[in-house]
């Protein structure tokens, strides 16, 4: 990247992305009205380019053409350039990335969007290669196209611009007629399974994505239905994973996605959101499976968050760049003499045989460390050694190659603490702390949950970002489900009820700040945000659960909780308002479906009372977190009294002879309250 130009407006931001820009030679300007309104006195049509500090084609397109002074004089004279950081503002990556699909039939970053100066897009694309190449037009050629037409054919742009807004507002105006079935839950199971890769797991072709959240739908399907083919695709792709080189065997934590199907080439950037939704999905497997590997996997990923993406404050950072020393993958493969210098003989034949390492390699003549087709009887037989003996053995070498591979240069850290993907990370901690007893995680859960709270709310509202002092952007949606599910999360680990009390508050906000109240679903920005050119809803689960996925699961979990009539009402109009987008395609609306699960499921609320540290209530809490419950809520406390804040229905509960009580209630009855606790877990785990 140039670094003696005269910095552009962007070098005032503190978005890792926008200062990667700082220094091109095209004068970027950050998001705001300034560039708009220069656009307008200018007659200038606008270039808005979205990406992200650790997105590798971003990287591409910046050095072929955003530090070339050939493009740079075209867009300086010609353009006013925006760039966005999608992660900063997912409002307007989210809306201009529908333009881009409606327009193109695909997506992706860096998103490269036309738009006239008061917003409206007449053209999109993704990466374009300076000249024309790989099929796809040039950006010289674009740019210079786009120009004649704007100002010989302006009447052709505005009609352009008008209907890919119309269409926006089409989409986001959504219907009221139809409502939602578990027909879409069983179609979404057929589609899935339709495109399950019944040899290494996943959905689909290369490229293959983790998609957890499809993962934890399955999880829920095979509960409410004992359908067996739905574990199987889930553990199934689970193994696959965790054996592929999209799992990085020396250090943990999984990358963006395999380039190939069998998992074994990655994208190589580490993203908090996928390792904390991964953390969710191996634990939910674990619960049902008990197999012990993904315990260790879990713990694995744990001290690989401590140790790479987490800052002394204990906020969690937002990724880990892909290119380190000007290639991708640089700083995770390895070649054989390498693996045996560093080794030794007897070692580095051991890890070679099981991590399949070779002269040749399997990456531009290195090795992705991987164990798809290892056997691990023939890898003892061919050893001579114990099972007890090799997992020792491989721990030492995976700890060598860890502090030799600390010593090479590392590839970007986005350092920037994003308030929805932390929250992701605590919900995850919260949860594996929880099933495993690892109180450490459940500490970290806690010390970023306090830190969110400290520096990322201002004056009641969440904010979006923080870094290095600098909080910026009111709360989306995203932010605030997100905010809520962690809260919900820490309740469970910890049953302290101030987690409840603050999940309440942060749900009357969100219904404040984001609900429509004519038809329904939650709003992507607040009513004190920016207006854009639509107000979006989004419900597609794309890498993340959308904010109304998050929101509608969440919020049905709390509101029968908390016996709020209201929220239950108001959220059964989100059936109706998402009936299109979820029917028309619901094996992309996977985590948003597992609200609609939840409604047809066998439900039960799960009141114990007694006194806090009896023996006998603790026994029980573990036993209830360590076994895979879904649907079941529970609500614990000394006395009833004590939950009538928050659930009044419980008010009049109370322990029977200062025993440890447990009242099992379910399709609205409730059975006799049961002191004997071998009896409560008779009747919870057995009937």
């Amino acid at each position: 990247m140039p670094n003696n130009q005269t910095p552009n407006p962007l070098i005032t931001e503190k978005s890792p992305y926008l200062l990667q820009h700082a220094h091109n030679p095209v004068h970027w300007y950050p998001w705001g009205q300034e560039a708009f309104d220069k656009a307008k006195r200018e007659n200038k049509p606008v270039l808005v380019s979205i990406g992200y500090a650790t997105c590798h084609w971003c990287h591409v397109m910046a050095h072929e053409s955003f530090e070339d002074q050939e493009v740079a004089d075209i867009l300086n004279e010609h353009f006013i350039s925006i760039k966005v950081d999608r992660e900063e503002r997912p409002d307007i990556d989210s809306m201009y990335m529908s333009v881009c699909q409606m327009m193109t039939g695909q997506g992706g970053w860096p998103l490269n969007v036309f738009v006239t100066p008061d917003q409206k897009p007449f053209y999109a694309g993704t990466y374009f290669p300076k000249r024309s190449a790989y099929g796809r037009p040039g950006f010289i050629e674009a740019l210079t196209q786009l120009l004649d037409t704007y100002h010989n054919d302006r009447d052709h742009i505005e009609s352009l611009a008008e209907k890919a807004t119309n269409n926006l507002r089409i989409k986001a105006a959504g219907q009221t007629e139809n409502t939602l079935t578990q027909e879409s839950i069983h179609k979404a199971y057929y589609q899935l399974m339709s495109s399950f890769d019944t040899l290494y797991g996943g959905f689909g072709s290369a490229p293959k994505f983790p998609a957890p959240h499809m993962l934890t739908f399955l999880m829920r399907y095979h509960e409410w239905t004992g359908q067996e083919n739905a574990l199987y695709a889930v553990t199934k792709t689970l193994n696959g994973m965790a054996n592929g080189g999209i799992y990085d065997h020396i250090g943990s934590g999984f990358t963006r996605y395999s380039t190939d199907e069998k998992w074994l080439v990655p994208h190589f950037e580490k993203m908090l959101y996928d390792n904390a939704l991964l953390m969710g999905a191996y634990t939910e497997a674990y619960q049902i499976t008990q197999h012990p590997e993904y315990k260790k996997l879990v713990q694995d990923l744990i001290q690989f968050t401590k140790r790479d993406m987490r800052n002394r404050d204990g906020s969690f950072y937002s990724a880990i760049d892909a290119d380190s020393e000007g290639k991708e993958g640089q700083y995770y493969v390895w070649t054989k003499e390498e693996i045996m210098t560093h080794l030794g003989d007897d070692l580095g034949a051991l890890f070679c045989a099981v991590y399949h390492i070779t002269e040749e390699g399997n990456f531009e003549g290195q090795n992705i460390p991987h164990t798809i087709s290892t056997s691990f009887d023939d890898i003892k037989a061919a050893f001579s050694i114990d099972d007890k003996t090799l997992q020792s053995k491989l721990q030492s070498a995976r700890n060598i190659l860890l502090t030799v591979r600390q010593q090479r240069p590392a590839p970007l850290v986005d350092d920037k603490v994003l308030t929805s993907w932390n929250a992701l990370m605590i919900s995850a901690l919260a949860k594996a702390g929880s099933v495993f007893h690892e109180k450490e995680a459940i500490r970290m859960a806690k010390q970023a949950m306090s830190f969110l709270e400290t520096h990322l709310v201002q004056q009641g509202r969440l904010m979006v970002r923080y870094r290095e002092g600098d909080v910026k952007h009111l709360g989306f949606i995203e932010d605030y489900a997100h905010m809520l599910s962690a809260y919900m999360s820490l309740y469970e680990a910890t049953f302290d009820l101030k987690w409840l009390t603050k999940a309440r508050a942060i749900a009357e906000n969100m219904f404040e700040l984001f609900w429509d109240n004519e038809i329904g679903g939650f709003f992507f920005s607040g009513l004190d945000a920016e207006a854009l050119i639509v107000r979006e809803k989004e419900v597609y689960d794309g890498a993340m659960p959308s904010g109304n996925s998050t929101a509608l699961h969440q919020l049905l979990k709390l509101s029968r909780m908390t016996g709020r009539q209201d929220w239950l009402e108001a959220l059964e109009q989100m059936f109706k308002a998402f009936y299109v987008d979820v029917s028309s395609y619901p094996s992309g609306h996977t985590a948003f479906l597992q609200g609609l699960l939840s409604q047809y499921a066998p439900k039960r609320e799960i009141i114990i009372l007694g006194e806090k540290g009896d023996p006998q209530k603790e026994q029980l809490l573990q036993a209830l977190q360590k076994r895979f419950m879904p649907f079941d809520l529970i609500l614990t406390a000394e006395t009833g009294q004590e939950l009538a804040h928050l659930a009044p229905f419980a008010t009049d509960y109370n322990t029977i002879n200062g025993s440890t009580t447990v009242y099992i209630c379910e399709n609205y009855s409730c059975r006799q309250p049961i002191t004997d606790i071998d009896e409560a877990m008779e009747q919870l785990f057995h009937d």
